[in-house]
């Protein structure tokens, strides 16, 4: 079995999009998954599953949601070795000291370099940004809740993203690890 990590995107977020994670642990069991873990109420699960096609499995879990709950979050799966690399290509290894700061938003796809060079002019002088592929890295020493940088990524970028501050991320890549 495949060890996948499935972030859901605007669950549980203002009393908006209602969804108990012991409900998310049924949803997902009940759709072959097997070992099912959560952390936190905003939408990080682990567990394993034969699947060979993971974006079908997205569109499932989605629709079984909305099925159960009438809301069809976006679900981004990827699987424990993405992670790792996410993880071991951070370039912002000093920041992992204050994790709060630190973040990184798992974009649904390759964005156009263009919506990059946008982002770098809304920049803070003390922000910083990286893109690796489909992952964006921001630090933000200041908050994320005050980095217009943040609130635009993904307008600019032109891509569906969620993102993790890094105590979330390396969380998430403990519980892969119980399962491994």
């Amino acid at each position: 079995m495949k060890t996948i990590i499935a972030l859901f995107r605007g669950i549980n977020v203002g009393g908006r999009n209602s969804l108990p994670m012991a409900e998310l642990v049924e949803i997902l069991e009940g759709l072959n998954c097997r070992n099912v873990r959560t952390y936190i109420q905003s939408g990080n699960a682990v567990f394993q599953n034969q699947s060979k096609q993971i974006s079908r499995l997205a569109a499932r879990i989605s629709q079984a949601i909305n099925k159960r709950h009438g809301f069809q979050p976006e679900v981004f799966l990827l699987d424990a070795e993405k992670l790792r690399r996410v993880i071991s290509s951070n370039p912002f290894p000093e920041a992992e000291s204050e994790p709060k700061s630190l973040h990184v938003n798992f974009l649904e796809a390759k964005p156009a370099k263009s919506g990059l060079a946008k982002l770098d002019g809304l920049r803070k002088q003390n922000e910083r940004i990286a893109l690796d592929k489909d992952v964006l890295y921001l630090h933000a020493p200041d908050g994320i809740g005050r980095s217009k940088l943040a609130a635009s990524a993904e307008r600019l970028l032109g891509v569906r993203m969620t993102g993790r501050n890094w105590r979330t991320v390396c969380k998430i890549e403990k519980m892969v690890e119980c399962l491994s």
